[in-house]
């Protein structure tokens, strides 16, 4: 019961601390910082490690965000001091993987489970979902903030035709490359916690390192997917008014690719959700 206790407080806590620091910091608004405290707290509070998952994919992507902000700012017609996010971004990058921690809670308690189908497949899959969730927002976070910033020129990846940076669906080697990297950082994170928080026996623990070149994968393959979807479903064109690539049509708007069907939030949601999908499966087969 008092352990039970604890970690709550705890989650509180830290929970509490980041989204103050995250307001003030302006990487997040009222709305996000919000609904960020809702989201982290019940991320410690069920399981440390999908916490300090969560925290990784957050703190590296709000420092890349502020990373060349001034070049952003040129190139990125919804640029935003801080990378300012709100509600509907934060719920949009972390709630299926809070619902997946909270049935997961659900069927294991405060119980740290390591990755392994034969003793609970159903578990299993759901903490490959979580996986799958934040190598894919992770690596595509790095991807746009990393990418937009190198001297290489973007192609659409639909064509490899070299397009402006902004568009939407346009890729660059360094951009893939860091969206692999930042898979591989929360696959990472997600293994060296789970050296102190889960026993399982020595055979499923040494298992485990899997999870890093998988959640590398993960990361590459959300990006994919996002560009994917960014460069058919979702609009881009140049605003010869603002010198700007932008998302919406208009009259001074010169259509570069894409439908205007999905948004950028949507389409995030979408290549979230089939990564998380593509991972679950992927840990029943592996472990």
């Amino acid at each position: 019961m008092e352990y039970n206790l604890i970690q709550p407080s705890v989650a509180v806590i830290i929970a509490s601390i980041i989204a103050f620091r995250a307001y003030r910091r302006k990487s997040l608004n009222l709305s996000g910082a919000l609904a960020g405290f809702i989201v982290m707290s019940t991320h410690f509070a069920i399981n440390y490690r999908y916490g300090a998952v969560l925290l990784v994919f957050f703190f590296t992507s709000s420092k890349l965000t502020k990373v060349g902000e001034e070049k952003k700012r040129v190139v990125d017609a919804d640029f935003k001091e801080g990378g300012q996010r709100n509600w509907v971004q934060v719920l949009f990058n972390s709630g299926i993987a809070t619902v997946l921690a909270v049935i997961i809670w659900k069927i294991t308690g405060w119980q740290d489970k390591c990755l392994d189908s034969k003793d609970s497949a159903l578990v299993t899959a759901l903490i490959g979902g979580i996986l799958g969730h934040y190598s894919c927002c992770n690596g595509d976070t790095w991807s746009s903030e990393l990418g937009i910033l190198g001297d290489a020129t973007p192609r659409l990846i639909t064509n490899f035709k070299p397009v402006r940076k902004g568009t939407n669906g346009a890729v660059t080697n360094a951009g893939l490359l860091a969206a692999t990297a930042a898979g591989a950082v929360i696959g990472l994170t997600f293994v060296l916690l789970g050296f102190f928080t889960a026993k399982c026996d020595y055979s499923t623990t040494l298992k485990q390192l899997l999870v890093i070149p998988l959640a590398a994968v993960a990361g590459l393959c959300g990006s994919v997917i996002d560009s994917l979807l960014g460069a058919t479903v979702q609009f881009s064109g140049f605003c010869t008014v603002r010198n700007k690539v932008v998302g919406k049509p208009g009259p001074t708007v010169k259509r570069i690719s894409g439908l205007n069907i999905l948004d950028n939030n949507a389409v995030n949601l979408v290549s979230v959700l089939l990564t998380t999908m593509l991972t679950s499966l992927a840990c029943i087969y592996i472990f």
